[in-house]
């Protein structure tokens, strides 16, 4: 493997151009020894002497058509900074959207995003986006992930994935104005990498929302018809002289906190336990950057969303928050999620090397976590590997490497991908993954991945996709998220689109018609009868105004792997159980809707069909709501409230079989930018009934290994509240004070709030200070 690597690492090529049917656009900007105060006020004498970008677009809903409202952006660069001016013109009234928003949370504002390709390599660019009080929002808007992983295909995200996990120091200031609204940015050098070129060029978009209008306008012409977003991009040329200087970034952080649990007399907090802990990042060059953390402090601040976690067969994917792990986070994906930071749980110690070497992305991370979940009680080692080589204007190779040792016991995998577009609107993927894992016991496994995308066409009008994906049974990823073995699923999908003539109420409507089969892995092969699968047509509308209209209907056909039942009995003394063959013509639908962002935002989505009840073999009916409600009375003040709705009955006699409702508050007061006070509730209320035999209604056994017995499969109930506090003062990412309380409540009968019992609270303060150097 090693010749393979050092060849990615040698190898360079040429920076890419966009060949496709729009021109693309190159500016070149001055280079000024100024300085300006960030206060929102294109006042000073340089930003007369700025390049001036106009002429912006429509892409979203309807690409190619003049922009509604005009912007302007005024560019300059000094030494150690770019700076940006923003003029977005507002010619419909007063309808400008702004709030005091955390960062990351201004998507229902009007906003600017500024997409920098420092690399100018068409395949990710940094992504730094303000309202128009200035407040921020900023991650990474990556190409060529979107098909394979997250399922998106035939066009549907053709412009990529943005991760806004990822924070950078920079500084921005806005104001409304009669006109609309004026924005002031500063992007410091020593927040970026980019090429160690004497003379380089950049490629750069901007993107502007207007919420009134529910439109994205584009700086330069972005069309559909094309496989990739980025590759449309313009250029900024011939930056010189560009100066970093020294970038060593040194967090120290303080935490404390307290926990309480119920004890042998009464509840009873623990003592308080105060913690040193140390995040370093250091920029070894232009374009690598070595970050280290030592007794890191993970605590969430806020609990993770509430999944319906009744009749799910498999584990449920959550994203990272944690802040060592986010800065370069996208350089570890691959079309299967080979690595996933969240299974490093509460490292000791870490490092991480992330960067592109010439035509290479390099991302490591080394770590030692925590023994107290251990299966062996060894310190679990993980190191993680992920390269990726540009090959041509936006293809790539790629190799991802991981292994997890805890004593005797490791996992390791190896895997090679690679994207080709071929006639720009075309693009094929595959993946080929082989994974070695010997486990504590001595049992030594090997299995395999393979991911092929046929094809997959981004039309403007037609899109068309082809996927095969097996998964041995043998096959295990313990740093990644692969979440189910032992089959082969296809994927083809056909999108349509149609579009409206300007001032239509019909701006935009697509529909989607996907077929996935599932085989189990050697039927595959032996050409044998499905294992599942599904025909799914979806319709998405796009109406005047911002109006979005959902709806879809599908076809499932499930067969019961006797495997996944082979701890199944009818009685206590281990009456075998007759596994059901299968479920054919199971019907479905849902429709759904949502307003435009206003003051008042409001979603709801309701499905029912018939579906199958995996813990009983069954077939069951399923109700399913989704109500989402955002008021934001006060440019301070911004409530968000959900609410998730499933019920499941039996299909033979109409029998109730599980519900859960998981209702979500959320309230954020804004003081500043910098400081907010946030309350979250969240109540989880999921009950399942006994399991009973899908053909005699009789009571269900389950195998306990450990007793070498059957136990009765008993009705399980969980009724959770969990309330989160916290006080925030964020000035600059790194800088933070943190002060919140926590607590987890339960009680037998859901919703009655009369005999809630504390299961867990605590208290919690951090600090931290950013020195940048």
């Amino acid at each position: 493997m090693l010749p393979v690597l050092l060849l990615l690492l040698q190898a360079s090529g040429d920076p890419p151009v966009y060949d496709g049917r729009l021109k693309q656009v190159n500016v070149h900007i001055p280079r000024v020894e100024a300085t300006v105060t960030i206060d929102g006020v294109l006042d000073e004498p340089v930003w007369k002497s700025a390049a001036r970008l106009t002429g912006f677009t429509q892409y979203r809903p309807i690409d190619s058509r003049p922009a509604a409202d005009s912007t302007e952006v005024l560019v300059w660069y000094a030494p150690d900074a770019i700076y940006f001016g923003i003029r977005a013109y507002e010619a419909h009234g007063n309808v400008v959207r702004a709030t005091l928003a955390d960062r990351d949370n201004i998507d229902a504002d009007d906003n600017v995003q500024i997409l920098l390709d420092t690399f100018n390599d068409r395949r990710r660019a940094l992504l730094f986006a303000v309202n128009p009080y200035g407040a921020q929002q900023d991650g990474v808007r990556s190409e060529g992930l979107a098909g394979a992983a997250g399922g998106q295909n035939a066009g549907f995200r053709f412009d990529g994935v943005v991760d806004l996990n990822p924070d950078y120091v920079y500084q921005s200031h806005g104001r409304l104005t009669p006109w609309g609204y004026e924005v002031e940015v500063r992007i410091p050098f020593k927040s970026l990498r980019y090429q160690s070129a004497a003379t380089q060029d950049w490629g750069m978009q901007i993107v502007r929302t207007t919420q009134h209008t529910g439109y994205e306008d584009t700086w330069t012409p972005v069309i559909r018809a094309s496989a990739s977003f980025l590759i449309q991009s313009g250029s900024l040329k011939g930056l010189t002289g560009l100066r970093r200087g020294l970038v060593m970034d040194v967090s120290p952080e303080f935490t404390s906190r307290v926990d309480g649990a119920p004890k042998a007399t009464a509840y009873g907090y623990g003592t308080v336990d105060p913690q040193l802990g140390l995040n370093l990042r250091w920029g070894i060059t232009q374009n690598l950057s070595l970050t280290g953390t030592a007794n890191p402090d993970f605590s969430q601040v806020e609990a993770d969303v509430g999944q319906v976690t009744v009749n799910q067969r498999f584990a449920l994917f959550f994203p990272e928050k944690r802040p060592f792990f986010l800065e370069g986070l996208e350089q570890f994906d691959t079309p299967n999620a080979l690595i996933y930071t969240r299974r490093i749980v509460s490292p000791v110690a870490g490092a991480k090397l992330t960067g592109k070497v010439g035509g290479t992305a390099v991302a490591y991370i080394g770590a030692v976590d925590d023994n107290a979940l251990s299966a062996t009680g060894d310190h679990p080692i993980i190191n993680l590997l992920r390269l990726r080589r540009d090959l041509g204007a936006s293809s790539t190779l790629g190799l991802a490497y991981t292994d997890r040792v805890e004593g005797s016991a490791y996992n390791r995998v190896l895997g090679a991908d690679a994207r080709v577009i071929w006639k720009k609107i075309w693009f094929s993927d595959a993946q080929i993954v082989s994974s070695w894992t010997q486990d504590a016991g001595g049992g030594a496994r090997a299995g395999e991945l393979w991911d092929v995308t046929l094809y997959d066409l981004t039309g403007r009008s037609y899109g068309n996709h082809a996927e095969l994906v097996g998964i041995s049974p043998d096959f295990k990823a313990a740093s990644g998220f692969v979440n189910r073995v032992n089959v082969v699923q296809g994927r083809l999908a056909n999108r349509f689109s149609v579009y409206g003539k300007p001032g239509a109420m019909l701006e935009q409507g697509t529909t989607f018609i996907l077929i996935s089969p599932t085989w189990r892995y050697h039927d595959f092969f032996d050409l044998g009868s499905t294992l599942e699968g599904s025909i799914n047509e979806a319709f998405l509308l796009t109406l005047r105004g911002g109006w979005g209209v959902n709806a879809n209907w599908q076809n499932n056909h499930q067969r019961f792997d006797p495997p996944d039942y082979a701890r199944y009995a009818t009685s206590g003394a281990g009456t075998p159980f007759a596994v059901p063959h299968g479920l054919y013509n199971l019907w479905g639908g849902n429709v759904g809707f949502n307003t435009p962002n206003r003051v008042l935002t409001f979603s709801a989505n309701i499905g029912a069909g018939q579906g199958p009840i995996f813990a009983e073999a069954a077939e069951g009916r399923g109700l399913n709501v989704f109500v989402g409600l955002t008021w934001k009375p006060t440019s301070a003040l911004r409530m968000d409230a959900q609410w998730v709705h499933n019920r499941i009955t039996r299909a033979r006699d109409g029998s109730w079989f599980s519900t859960a409702n998981i209702p979500r508050l959320k309230v954020e007061y804004q003081l500043t930018r910098a400081i907010f006070f946030r309350y979250v509730g969240q109540y989880s209320a999921q009950d399942q009934a006994a399991l009973q035999d899908p053909r005699t209604g009789q009571q269900l056994w389950l195998f306990d290994p450990d007793s070498a017995s059957y136990f009765p499969a008993a009705a399980q109930v969980r009724h959770d509240f969990r309330n989160d506090l916290l006080f925030s003062y964020k000035p600059t990412p790194g800088t933070v004070f943190f002060f919140g309380y926590g607590s987890s409540l339960s009680e037998p009968t859901a919703f009655t709030f009369q005999n809630l019992r504390r299961t867990s609270d605590g208290f919690f303060l951090k600090a931290s200070y950013l020195f940048r150097m």
